[in-house]
Parts: structure tokens; sequence; C-alpha cells
């Protein structure tokens, strides 16, 4: 039995390791959900009335985080350009997670996306999945009249990305276990880009990274953007929001 039906929760500004565990627990008692469900669906003997089927929930968290660096599964730590030191100075702390992708950063101002979801309950192909983020995003920006698209061989929106002018406004990178996904995307809304001159952003060492305030010349109501991303990822998934 799909569940179309997912709970959208706000965090604000919340430290980045609080966020994590918050998710895991999440993440978990959905892994293990559908654990349980699979081997009562195999414990029916021929003949046996089979279990009431039990939906698996669906979270779409957003939040932001105090100044973070985050190493991903793909990268290595020389991409960040920071010690210790440079650490403490610029009040950033780093953490090496399980999760897809290289090094990047968040912030103040960047809005964080966490869909926890059993993708049994949408459609289980995780490029379509990554694809169907970035279109959201894309439409997202489209609104502000910020043109955006995707980067050939590359997660994640851009601008420019068919000229030397590439530049990152949103990266992304997941965790899929039996269909359950965790992790999700960053988005610079009014980020300080200061930050992402410390690390080389995803291992990306020729390309710029961006922000709406500084595409539009001017911050932008990041409450505003959470409503009409949220809008079109609730659209594209076919979502019931609750929340």
């Amino acid at each position: 039995m799909k569940n179309k039906h997912v709970q959208y929760q706000d965090w604000g500004l919340t430290d980045y390791k609080q966020g994590w565990d918050r998710q895991e627990e999440l993440f978990n008692a959905t892994v293990k959900l559908k654990g349980e469900i699979r081997n009562r669906q195999a414990a029916v003997v021929d003949g046996e009335e089979a279990p009431e089927e039990i939906p698996t929930p669906n979270y779409l968290v957003f939040c932001e985080h105090p100044h973070v660096f985050t190493l991903g599964n793909s990268g290595t730590p020389d991409h960040l350009l920071l010690d210790e030191a440079g650490l403490k100075e610029k009040k950033a702390v780093y953490y090496p997670i399980k999760r897809g992708g290289d090094i990047t950063y968040h912030g103040p101002g960047q809005l964080v996306v966490y869909p926890i979801l059993d993708l049994d309950n949408f459609f289980t192909d995780i490029h379509l999945y990554l694809r169907t983020l970035e279109e959201a995003v894309i439409l997202t920006l489209a609104h502000y009249g910020i043109k955006a698209g995707r980067y050939p061989g590359y997660t994640g929106v851009w601008l420019d990305a068919d000229n030397e002018r590439a530049r990152k406004i949103c990266a992304m990178g997941v965790r899929c276990s039996r269909w359950v996904t965790m992790h999700g995307l960053a988005f610079n809304v009014n980020a300080n880009l200061d930050y992402f001159g410390y690390i080389i952003p995803c291992g990306i060492d020729d390309k710029d990274v961006t922000s709406m305030q500084r595409e539009l010349g001017h911050p932008v109501d990041l409450n505003e953007v959470k409503e009409i991303l949220k809008h079109h990822i609730s659209v594209l998934f076919g979502m019931e929001m609750i929340g």
C-alpha cells in the first residue's frame, strides 16, 4: 500500500549533529518497520490470511545549520582547506558523514532539505529521485526569474551550466537503504559564500558557487522560498503534505 502522505517539519536553525541524529532516528525507524513488514509477509503460510498492510511514513524536513563542513563518501579530507585553528576562527565545525557526494558547506541563509521518504511509496528509481529534487529547485528559481539547469555528469542545480560562467546554486548528496532516503539538498538562498572559499566544493575546483541573494542583488525571504520549494516538491512527487 503506497502512502503519499508526507509529514512536513521545519526545524529552523539546528545544530548539524543534532539534525543528523534526528534524521537517523526517523530513517532507522522506517527501515526497521519495512523489515518487520517484510518478515510478517514472508511468514504467512499458504491458506492463511495475509497480515494487514502497514503504511510506512514519509517526512520532508527543512532547516538551516550553523557553519559546518561535511565530507561525503566520495570525497577526500584535503578538499577542506582549513586546519583546526582555521575552523575555530571561522566558528565552523567539520564532520565526515555517511552520504553520497564530496565536501560541502552548510550555514545560515542556506536552505537544507532532508526528504526521509520510502521510495516504495513513490517510485524506486534513485536517478529519477535526484532529477526530481533538482527540478523542484529549478522551478523555484524560475519563480524569481533565475534560469537554472543541470551540469552534465554532476548532481545539483547550476546556472550557466553550458558555458565558462557555470556556477552551482544547490548541492545534493543522498543516502538510500531499502529504498528509504535521507540527507538531500543544500540550496543557497542568502548563504555567506565566503565559506565556500575554504573548501573545494564537491571536489570541483574550477567552478564558482552562487546564491539567490548574489544573483538577484538583494536578500530573499527564506520563508517564501520554503513555501515555493515545498509546493514544487509535493506536486512533482504527488505528495499529500501534512503540516
